[in-house]
């Protein structure tokens, strides 16, 4: 039986697949002679070809909507590149699984036929870019006198660190030929339209997937900012650190800037947000009988500190019974132990510790592309029950929180959600169910 909390979250997720969102946003016009993309409408000329590329968690399932769509009314070719077991069955475009989140050497062969491709389309052709998170690792080059196993060692040292997804992108823009915005510049003069999910915060263009086909605003310098601040200098490996130090010099050219006539060709759309799924979460908790609270839809922070926030909140919340607090976003975590977990696991943790044994307080936080950090679970759920089960197997929770070893906890004592892969990607929901105290 699903429980009323993993309910609200299954429902939310379900309102940003790709199935609902590809419908909302590609459609062909009556005389079939035009597609129309986000309410755009792009005709499609003698001779031209339409091709679809894709990147990303979601973009395997973006792009069978989008088969369904188009190809009753034109051919279409091309190629998607997802995370592994986030494929789904593709009738006219080819597709590569490769390694996420940290690149492996599918990643590096899926870049090198993205721009491949690339050199095949032409000025009168369209060019659709899929694009959801995941894709900063899905399509990943090596810099010229490094190797994938030192960029392999950046992607860890950043997912490590602290930085956020803004940051940690800034970074990879600038070690790559496809990413902030050099994807569209290998692509001109053709017509560029990206239909993007937002895994970002703020949904920012340029960052999500790491912006293949969007002027980007970030520089060399601001890259190295990113290392120092961070005390990551002796961490990464030195060929990219260099890498880094030569375009802040000016000896490798910038990615393209906003304002950039390079990048006339190309248009760049939202299909699906976090703020969607919130709404449709919202709409789920009334269903159920809760009274529905959004707090917020732009969380960033320390795992451990929007934990404290959360129950803070919950604690403090005086409106009616029961009640649905809602939360989206992406927080971060500095992982200084060697155990199992990912960010909402680790969230989960901290928010049971706190709530302590109030039978009254439910937490769920989960990634609603069904994946957390490097392990086969999409985030926990926790109440005081959790607890109860831990204590009577003799389980410390503390420990487990300390050594960042949340899904070995969740694995004993319970808790762990566990949905397979989404196919869908617009970041994180918390939600805490406020149950009427017992009389």
């Amino acid at each position: 039986m699903i429980s009323d909390i993993e309910r609200i979250f299954l429902d939310a997720v379900a309102a940003v697949h790709p199935a609902q969102l590809m419908q909302n946003n590609i459609t062909v016009s009556p005389d079939r002679q035009s597609i129309v993309i986000a309410g755009a409408t792009y005709p499609v000329l003698p001779g031209s070809r339409i091709w679809i590329l894709g990147a990303g968690k979601a973009s395997s399932a973006m792009a069978r909507e989008a088969e369904q769509i188009l190809t009753p009314s034109f051919p279409i070719q091309g190629f998607i590149v997802t995370k592994t077991g986030h494929t789904v069955p593709l009738k006219y475009l080819e597709q590569m699984e490769a390694g996420h989140p940290v690149p492996d050497q599918n990643s590096v062969a899926a870049t090198v036929k993205m721009q491949a491709i690339a050199k095949q389309v032409g000025a009168r052709d369209i060019v659709l870019l899929l694009l959801s998170g995941g894709a900063s690792a899905l399509l990943t080059d090596v810099p010229p006198g490094s190797s994938l196993e030192e960029v392999q060692q950046l992607f860890e040292v950043l997912l490590k660190s602290g930085a956020d997804i803004r940051e940690m992108n800034i970074v990879r823009k600038h070690l790559s030929a496809v990413k902030g915005g050099q994807l569209a510049r290998l692509l001109a003069p053709a017509t560029v339209c990206t239909l993007a999910l937002s895994d970002v915060v703020g949904d920012d263009l340029s960052i999500i997937g790491s912006g293949p086909t969007v002027a980007d605003p970030s520089t060399f310098a601001e890259s190295l900012e990113i290392i120092r601040r961070y005390r990551l200098g002796d961490k990464i490996p030195a060929a990219l650190l260099q890498w880094l130090q030569n375009g802040a010099a000016g000896k490798i050219p910038e990615t393209p800037k906003p304002g950039s006539q390079e990048l006339a060709h190309v248009h760049n759309y939202l299909a699906g947000t976090n703020s969607i799924a919130l709404a449709a979460a919202e709409a789920s908790a009334i269903r159920l009988g809760y009274h529905p609270v959004l707090l917020s839809n732009t969380v960033t922070g320390n795992v451990e500190d929007v934990a404290a926030w959360l129950i803070e909140t919950a604690k403090a919340y005086k409106g009616p019974l029961p009640a649905c607090l809602l939360a989206g976003g992406e927080t971060t975590v500095v992982v200084t132990g060697n155990g199992t977990g990912g960010r909402n696991q680790q969230l989960a943790l901290k928010a049971g510790i706190l709530a302590g044994n109030n039978p009254n307080i439910i937490v769920l936080s989960g990634g609603t592309d069904g994946s957390d950090g490097p392990t086969n679970a999409a985030g926990a759920i926790v109440d005081a029950s959790t607890f109860s089960r831990a204590q009577e197997a003799g389980i410390n929770a503390v420990d487990y929180l300390r050594n960042h070893d949340a899904w070995t906890f969740f694995s004993k004592a319970g808790g762990l959600l566990v949905t397979g892969a989404t196919t869908t990607n617009v970041m994180d929901l918390m939600i805490v169910l406020l149950t009427a105290p017992q009389p």
